[in-house]
């Protein structure tokens, strides 16, 4: 393989591993905050053992977040040095803030887990949404980075050289609010149905009716109910995003779904795969109209096809499927909350079927898949460029060599590093089940969830 391809395999890799982490590193106080706002309004202490639980499992993902989440951005600088010169001249902000947004998460966090039987409830849930604040600044912080790529502003070329630069223009880039929107509620989809995926195994290994399994299915459900709310408002940004691309990167809007030929009343193509040869959606379902009606709110919307564009441009066609993977698993995790809420709340039934538990267990797999098929769309799709219609990737990829050496010896380390962390999980929570923690509440009247 050449350097190209080799520096986009170890980059790609190095981020398909780290956006598990800093997803679930934005979900999960999202979560633990939800579960404290719970327990004022209830007084229900198992919803003080889930937070605790909870945050636990944070802390563990957080050490390993936190490195990757820096080999990424050294990773920046050594593989990508001409895109990394734009950016340090025009869009260093992000960068810059982050640092603060990390240092707001770091602090409250240990506030309220050092501090929460010394404090006000008040100033616990304040502390969590402080928490969730820092968290999730720094993944749209970062994420800006990749809205800019795919919408710059706030600079121009001229002449070789980088001219009128405007920084905040850069950083409030057309696409931010509905990148920012995005990455939020899907991290907080994927850190619902993920735990909702524990709970789920935990109910099926556990006797129905006893006090574990009880447990777990509240939090089951909690997590299902605030999964699915979070999955229908995804779908609703997902709406915006499409527009988005319709005005400023058309051709990954057409290669989304297959499309050739521009058109009005375009159709909406569901599943299938693109055939070049044919110029179709071969074994696709296809919505008449459904895609002009997506990208502008009108049946009459003309959308452009790929013909439109000089072919060197186009997109690699494989993410069609990258697409329909991504709003496939999103409707289906709507659909799961959905019927969580009417079992549970419309019909009154007080026991899930086994195997409905066995789809919840999946579903915490398939919001990951989803993460990883969104990610991998957003930065392929945007191919062959770095920066949308002004520096190429292969203008900014490295020319020092030994890209492959390198891949070879972060692929292991990743391995490595998934192998510890599910073991260093399974362990604590081993030695630390659910039923200790509920025991040892029954026994205490201390309203700290860290004694």
């Amino acid at each position: 393989m050449d350097d190209l391809t080799l520096a986009r395999s170890l980059f790609g890799t190095t981020m398909a591993f780290h956006i598990i982490f800093a997803t679930l590193g934005v979900a999960i106080p999202m979560m633990v905050l939800v579960a404290e706002i719970l327990y004022q309004r209830t007084n229900n202490r198992e919803y003080v053992i889930m937070g605790k639980r909870w945050t636990r499992a944070f802390a563990v993902l957080l050490g390993i977040g936190i490195p990757t989440g820096t080999i990424a951005g050294v990773q920046l600088s050594l593989l990508w040095p001409g895109f990394m010169e734009v950016i340090g001249r025009v869009m260093a902000l992000p960068f810059q803030i982050e640092m603060y947004a990390f240092f707001v998460e770091a602090l409250f966090m240990s506030i309220y887990v050092y501090a929460a039987n010394r404090i006000a409830p008040w100033m616990r849930i304040a502390s969590l949404i402080l928490v969730a604040i820092g968290g999730l600044a720094s993944a749209v912080l970062i994420t800006n980075v990749h809205a800019f790529e795919g919408t710059p502003a706030g600079f121009r070329i001229s002449g070789g050289k980088i001219v009128d630069v405007d920084p905040w223009k850069a950083f409030f880039n057309p696409s931010f609010l509905v990148t920012a929107g995005h990455v939020a509620l899907s991290a907080y989809v994927t850190g619902a149905f993920t735990i909702a995926c524990v709970s789920a195994f935990k109910m099926l290994k556990n006797e129905y009716g006893s006090k574990v399994y009880k447990f777990h299915q509240r939090a089951l459900v909690l997590c299902l109910f605030t999964g699915g709310i979070f999955a229908l408002l995804t779908a609703l940004n997902g709406h915006e995003s499409a527009q988005k691309l319709h005005e400023y990167q058309p051709e990954k809007l057409a290669a989304a779904e297959g499309l050739f030929e521009t058109q009005t009343h375009a159709p909406l193509a569901i599943g299938g795969f693109t055939d070049r040869k044919t110029e179709e959606v071969k074994f696709a379902i296809e919505v008449p109209w459904a895609l002009s009606f997506l990208a502008g709110n009108s049946f009459d919307t003309e959308v452009k096809g790929l013909n439109d564009f000089p072919e060197e441009f186009w997109p690699p066609l494989f993410v069609h499927t990258l697409f329909n993977v991504m709003v496939g698993i999103g409707s289906l995790l709507i659909l799961i909350g959905l019927a969580a809420f009417i079992w549970t709340r419309i019909l009154k039934k007080d026991r899930f079927p086994k195997w409905s538990l066995w789809l919840f267990v999946l579903s915490g797999p398939l919001a990951i898949l989803g993460i990883e098929s969104g990610w991998i769309f957003a930065c392929t799709g945007r191919q062959p460029w770095t920066i949308y219609h002004i520096l190429t990737t292969a203008d900014s990829v490295t020319s020092s060599g030994n890209i492959g050496i390198l891949f070879i010896l972060f692929t292991g380390m990743y391995v490595f590093l998934s192998v510890v962390v599910v073991l260093v999980l399974l362990y604590y929570f081993k030695k630390n089940p659910a039923i200790k923690d509920l025991e040892k509440d029954d026994s205490s009247n201390d309203v700290s969830i860290y004694t």
